[in-house]
């Protein structure tokens, strides 16, 4: 009997010791960067689990995790990028969802006088920085409005790329462009910038941020916990209040 008792203690202190914690490597669009670092503690405390970002450029980070990076979830600025990571097979099946939407702004310089009136007055611009329009989703969704408007050929030659939409918002606040086409939420965090006009959402290309946890990662069941833990209603108003919206699709899904 005494056997017994001393068995039955021991699983009961077993039972007793929570799940191992573990650190989660997130792969980020640089976009993200303020709302992410302020959750970081949160989902520590929440989870028991520790996370580290590694912000970029959406492109650069899914050429990175297909090429081996052990990364436990991506959070990208498209659906393109995550759609390549998925393909090479590292996206943990029923952990994908769209989870945030954002909008296009052009600002300019806090100190520059006159007004930019409307996507036309980008033609009196001498440079016009975007992340990098060849592969960057911010760029990406920029040289999209400016073809449907009918721009991009005439801009083209004074478009300077940048390697992601924070570095074409700090050409734009240091002065070395005259004006940058950037998220809504990268513009709102500046104070040397200001917004000249905001991009219709109806003649921009749909902006969308899914999230997965990835398969390959030295922490999974840390990413899956990072990707529950965007869902929650702590991240969600971190969120909003960083000016991100929801895709109309995500609402009401959610990741196991």
């Amino acid at each position: 009997m005494r056997g017994l008792s001393l068995l039955c203690a021991s699983l009961l202190l077993l039972a007793a010791v929570p799940a191992r914690s573990e650190k989660a490597l997130v792969f980020a669009a640089a976009s993200a960067t303020d709302a992410l670092q302020e959750l970081g503690p949160a989902f520590t405390k929440a989870t028991g689990h520790e996370v580290e970002f590694a912000f970029g450029a959406s492109s650069d980070l899914a050429r990175q995790a297909v090429a081996g990076a052990p990364a436990d979830a991506f959070l990208s600025a498209d659906v393109v990028r995550l759609d390549t990571v998925e393909r090479a097979g590292l996206v943990q099946p029923g952990t994908r969802l769209d989870l945030l939407s954002n909008r296009l702004v052009v600002v300019v310089p806090l100190d520059v006088k006159g007004r930019l009136a409307g996507p036309e007055g980008l033609k009196g611009l001498k440079r016009l920085a975007l992340a990098d329009p060849a592969a960057v989703p911010a760029g990406v969704y920029a040289k999209g409005w400016l073809e449907k408007a009918g721009l991009w050929k005439a801009l083209e030659a004074k478009v300077v790329p940048a390697l992601d939409v924070r570095a074409a918002l700090s050409a734009v606040e240091s002065g070395r462009v005259d004006a940058g086409v950037v998220y809504a939420t990268d513009a709102a965090q500046s104070k040397r910038v200001r917004v000249a006009f905001v991009v219709p959402e109806a003649d921009a290309p749909r902006i969308v941020y899914p999230v997965a946890a990835l398969a390959k990662g030295k922490s999974p069941e840390a990413g899956r916990a990072f990707v529950r833990f965007l869902q929650s209603d702590v991240a969600r108003k971190t969120f909003e209040r960083h000016g991100f919206g929801v895709p109309v699709a995500a609402e009401g899904k959610r990741a196991p």
